[in-house]
């Protein structure tokens, strides 16, 4: 029997994940013009991520011009929103298809730790971003002093040292990371409940402690770059500069608007999942509102590097040059990529 409902389509003929074991899950298919439209669009989400997110690691891992300190941060978060891409997000996919879980027993642990692991590193590297991007501005003429390639690859390792203890902590806790844990009513199923005191940890720790730290520093930052802009002004304004008095209040501009974009899109792709997580006393990764929730904080992964990388012009030339095959060349890891930009 099935039921057509505006395009999508579910199937409820009797029929099981693994039909020759006796213990098997029943299988729910879900077919229909607007279940595979669903599908091809979260397909080609998960794609664009990959693309988008590979393209930042090869870019600032091939160009020499771009191993900087703030680099290896932005190259961190492309990582962790490459495992989204990679892992997390073709996985969930497999899990609109049909409600089966075909991975085993470990990918059922793996594949929860992957996805956690690589959310919280997303935002950890964030995090160092806003920090660093506060010394650069805060204190420019001591920051190459401040802060090193050394020193950033030192506090990389931390950050994604202290997300891997927290999440094996938050995922152990929760009954899920031991295979003698994990609670399996038929074979083929592999479902996550996050109990409802864990929501409280997570939402102050990994969320609300390192947005505010963020808000804070990126506030700091749109102030001291309005000074710094007035005090141009005011002096461009008394040598009637005009053409400098135009830069001057593009950048006041490009500053504002960057501001926003990292704030308002992170909180916008996060804020629905923690709320909703927050109305039951207890959720599971098959309910529909963590799917939905979800993928849109997985979206964020995708606009990362689009904010982060887009907008520089460096990623601009550095993702021609990949494109085109030039950085098969044997002098393409020095080519100059700030050369139109100055």
């Amino acid at each position: 029997m099935e039921i057509l409902r505006s395009g999508f389509q579910f199937s409820y003929d009797i029929q099981y994940c693994f039909p020759g074991n006796n213990s098997s899950c029943r299988k729910e298919v879900r077919t229909g013009t607007g279940n595979i439209l669903l599908f091809t669009l979260l397909s080609c989400i998960s794609v664009c991520t990959v693309f988008l997110n590979m393209l930042v690691i090869i870019s600032i891992s091939h160009f020499k011009q771009l191993h900087t300190p703030t680099n290896l941060l932005v190259l961190s978060l492309a990582v962790a929103d490459l495992l989204v891409g990679l892992i997390v997000m073709p996985v969930n996919v497999m899990g609109l298809i049909d409600n089966c879980w075909y991975l085993g027993t470990m990918a059922c642990i793996v594949i929860p730790l992957t996805n956690a692991l690589s959310t919280s590193a997303s935002l950890c590297s964030m995090t160092l971003i806003a920090v660093d991007r506060y010394i650069a501005v805060n204190d420019p003429l001591n920051y190459s002093t401040k802060i090193t390639v050394c020193k950033t690859s030192v506090f990389i390792i931390f950050g994604w040292s202290y997300c891997l203890l927290y999440v094996f902590a938050f995922l152990y806790f929760n009954d899920h990371l031991l295979p003698s844990q994990i609670i399996i009513r038929c074979h083929g199923e592999c479902v996550l409940y996050v109990k409802y005191p864990w929501m409280i940890v997570d939402l102050i720790v990994m969320f609300i402690t390192p947005c505010s730290i963020i808000l804070i520093l990126y506030s700091f930052i749109f102030n001291v770059a309005r000074r710094q802009t007035q005090a141009v002004r005011s002096v461009l304004n008394s040598t009637s500069n005009r053409q400098g008095n135009k830069v001057s209040n593009t950048s006041e501009t490009k500053a504002a608007k960057t501001l926003g974009i990292v704030v308002c899109v992170y909180l916008a792709c996060w804020i629905p999942f923690y709320l909703s997580s927050l109305s039951v006393e207890s959720m599971s990764s098959l309910s529909l509102v963590w799917t939905v929730f979800g993928w849109l904080a997985y979206i964020n992964s995708s606009m990362n590097p689009l904010i982060y990388a887009i907008f520089y012009p460096w990623f601009r030339a550095s993702a021609k040059y990949i494109v085109t095959c030039r950085t098969l060349e044997s002098s393409s890891s020095r080519f100059n990529l700030f050369q139109e930009h100055f």
